[in-house]
């Protein structure tokens, strides 16, 4: 137990940069709040800070095949050092070292941020006729450490079923929604816009369907404005030279406080993956989704029944096939050329955060489950 008899958790990540949102600013605080002894072992520096201690491992690899072999293991034997009572780890490659702490008598969690074995199908880095086989391998693997550990968290259901059904003893569905702070507090609905703009800020793959995002608004004569990161990198430089790219703004990776100008000056929010490896499928919305619903922006998605489902209650988006770019530049005209109409979208997606889309109702379920693991003797 750590100091004052409080319960010492340790949280693992070998592939998020510092300070990530739903790691740390989420779940460690949350828990440091709720009297818990907090660690967060993570790429970059050692500092304390909101009551977590932070073991920083040095800088995140340039390689992926070095982050996932020598740095995984780094991570690892620094989390060791803290003795905790509960480990708590948030990347698949960090399975093997979990099973290792279980079999040291600890008790372990596995924060599964994405359905990894849909997730490697996209997965461009990967020779395209070994994905779904490399897939299959670690569905197996993944399964295999599910049993074994005590707690799984993953973000949602799927068509209202369990996606992990009998492969682990717990698990809690935790959604990656906004801190009501960071966010929808400095919502201000006088914000001066930039014209004509749509932002779409997040992780930029093909998957993601930045490639019909960029086509679409071109058509619609709007401006694009991307935060984030390409990946592969080549498909920066593809992107980019498109015919219709003098119509983007690309910032790059961006801070939390870039993220708030960009989505209160912007006058749309796009998250449009296509109907490829996991997206699409899963009872929830892209964490992008959930920001632009914060800042008060109307958003365009992906058409599936979970959306459909949700739009009854909150009308706070305009739904389009994916692939169909004049529907999306419709979509766009649409929502650019209706402000009023806009902009009660917008208030709609505020109340949904406002009313069940926020981090407070996540917070809950991962105090339970821990309370719950604890409890076991």
């Amino acid at each position: 137990m750590g100091a004052a008899g409080k319960a010492k958790v340790c949280h693992m990540t070998s592939a998020h940069p510092p300070e990530d949102i739903r790691i740390f600013r989420k779940e460690c605080v949350s828990l440091a709040k709720a009297g818990y002894d907090v660690y967060l072992v993570e790429p970059g520096g050692t500092y304390e800070k909101d009551n977590v201690h932070i073991i920083g491992v040095g800088p995140l690899p340039g390689s992926r095949r070095e982050r996932m072999a020598s740095f995984s293991k780094k991570v690892y034997k620094a989390a060791l050092s803290v003795d905790a009572d509960i480990y708590h780890f948030h990347d698949p490659e960090l399975l093997p070292y979990g099973l290792k702490l279980k079999k040291r008598g600890k008790r372990v969690i596995f924060d599964s941020h994405e359905k990894y074995t849909e997730q490697i199908k996209t997965k461009e880095y990967l020779p395209a006729p070994l994905r779904s086989l490399i897939a299959f391998a670690y569905g197996a693997y993944e399964r295999h450490a599910l049993r074994k550990i005590d707690g799984l968290v993953f973000p949602c259901l799927k068509d209202g079923r369990n996606p992990f059904e009998g492969q682990c003893r717990r698990i809690a569905f935790l959604d990656n929604v906004p801190l009501l702070e960071e966010l929808y507090d400095y919502y201000d609905p006088d914000s001066e816009k930039w014209d004509r703009s749509v932002c779409c800020l997040g992780s930029l793959t093909r998957a993601r369907g930045i490639t019909q995002l960029v086509r679409a608004a071109s058509m619609a004569g709007a401006e694009v404005y991307l935060a984030g990161n390409f990946s592969p990198d080549s498909y920066q430089e593809e992107v980019l030279s498109m015919p219709e790219a003098s119509c983007v703004h690309y910032m790059g990776r961006v801070s939390r406080e870039d993220v708030r100008k960009t989505l209160s000056h912007c006058r749309i929010g796009a998250a449009v993956g296509l109907n490829v490896g996991q997206y699409n499928k899963f009872d929830n919305l892209a964490t992008k989704s959930y920001e632009y619903m914060a800042m008060g922006l109307p958003s365009i998605m992906a058409k599936n029944p979970y959306c459909d489902k949700l739009l009854s209650d909150y009308c706070f988006a305009v739904c389009i096939d994916p692939e169909d770019v004049e529907a999306y530049a419709s979509a766009i005209r649409y929502l650019l050329d209706h402000p009023k109409e806009a902009r009660q979208m917008g208030e709609a997606g505020r109340r949904a955060v406002q009313e069940k889309f926020n981090w407070g109702v996540e917070e809950t379920k991962l105090l339970a489950l821990y309370e719950e693991i604890l409890s076991e003797k």
